[in-house]
């Protein structure tokens, strides 16, 4: 197990029982206490992650932005500064390098939060489209992130620093915070599809942060919470995970990011011709929510038909810890993308009937 990466939280994660696996090359918890409990504690209270295992990259110097505006699907010059943007990078043939976020902290200056298993994909990528008067830097091993995710997450963080939290709108950040005396980025930012934010630390101060928010959220019953948790949570809200809703052979039109793909920018960005025509004309597959008709729980990577034909792959499937129902997300054939299309997964050597439902499977309740 030595060879798996390690993040600066790695040292606690006995002391709060955590079960750890390989992901992706590191050593993270799965759960702590069960995959269930964690993800009804962030639906209803509170829920506390490691999130450290995520990369970081600074972008500095005059011509970060047009050269993000080449690297990225959306249109960063429409960020001002303290605000954060979801975006994607691509391939010329419209395939995802990653997903990830941008962070404008001034003009000259941003930051791009990148997932684990990219790290060193996404910052070659980076490096070989290099140009201007930029610079960038892979900040990931001295950085932590700690997200706390649920209801009552704002009312958690704000027993722990005199800054107005509630001046924090989605998608906004702000940087030098004083959490109970540990300068740190908090950005309005979730992977959970509730409220919440994403805390950016030095790395040497991640442990004292993390038992800090432990101790400040024990009467609203704050849980740390693991890697299933995360993927239950992530799914129901539908937000992909690179790997399975987005890939290289995966476009972000394909998977649903539309909405992240600007291809009206001055400048053209790597990719803007195939997601041009995919945006204007239909992309040739589509991913969709499906729910089971039979007993059986869709799994990644299970293949889907019609007849005999077979017409896609499910990207992620689980019974919903919410919904009590078995559900996946699907990448299937446009022509049979349609609501309430009967489909068959076949799972374990059985074709079972499934049909084409809405998703995402779960938002969270606007407060009146």
């Amino acid at each position: 197990m030595s060879d798996l990466k390690r993040t600066p939280l790695f040292p606690v994660y006995a002391k709060y029982g955590a079960k750890t696996i390989d992901f992706g090359g590191w050593d993270l918890p799965v759960q702590f206490s069960s995959i269930t409990e964690e993800h009804e504690a962030v639906r209803t209270r509170a829920g506390l992650f490691d999130v450290s295992h995520m990369g970081e990259v600074e972008v500095k110097g005059p011509d970060s932005l047009a050269y993000l505006q080449r690297l990225t699907t959306n249109d960063v010059s429409k960020l001002a500064a303290g605000q954060a943007q979801y975006s994607a990078m691509c391939y010329p043939d419209g395939g995802t390098v990653d997903d990830l976020l941008v962070y404008k902290y001034e003009d000259d200056h941003y930051l791009l939060v990148i997932n684990a298993s990219n790290i060193d994909k996404d910052f070659a990528w980076m490096q070989e489209h290099l140009s201007g008067n930029v610079q960038i830097t892979n900040v990931s091993p001295e950085t932590a992130q700690i997200a706390i995710q649920g209801p009552l997450a704002v009312q958690i963080l704000q027993k722990l620093t005199n800054s107005d939290l509630s001046e924090i709108g989605v998608f906004r950040f702000r940087r030098n915070v004083d959490i109970s005396g540990i300068p740190a980025l908090v950005s309005r930012t979730g992977y959970t599809g509730e409220d919440g934010f994403e805390i950016y630390l030095d790395a040497a101060k991640a442990i004292e942060l993390w038992d800090t928010l432990m101790s400040a959220g024990k009467e609203e019953g704050l849980l740390p919470c693991g890697l299933g948790a995360r993927d239950t949570l992530r799914f129901e809200a539908r937000l992909p995970l690179y790997g399975q809703e987005l890939s290289k052979d995966i476009t972000p039109i394909e998977a649903g990011i539309g909405f992240a793909v600007k291809t009206d920018k001055t400048i053209p960005f790597i990719g803007q011709e195939v997601l041009k025509e995919q945006k204007e004309n239909g992309a040739p597959r589509k991913l969709v929510g499906i729910e089971m008709i039979d007993r059986g729980i869709p799994r990644s990577h299970y293949p889907v038909y019609v007849g005999d034909e077979r017409i896609g792959e499910v990207t992620t499937g689980t019974q919903s810890p919410t919904l009590k129902k078995n559900v996946g997300l699907a990448l299937l054939q446009a022509a049979y993308t349609g609501l309430d299309t009967e489909v068959e997964v076949e799972i374990r050597g059985k074709r079972l009937r499934a049909k084409v439902v809405a998703t995402p499977f779960y938002k969270r309740p606007q407060k009146s």
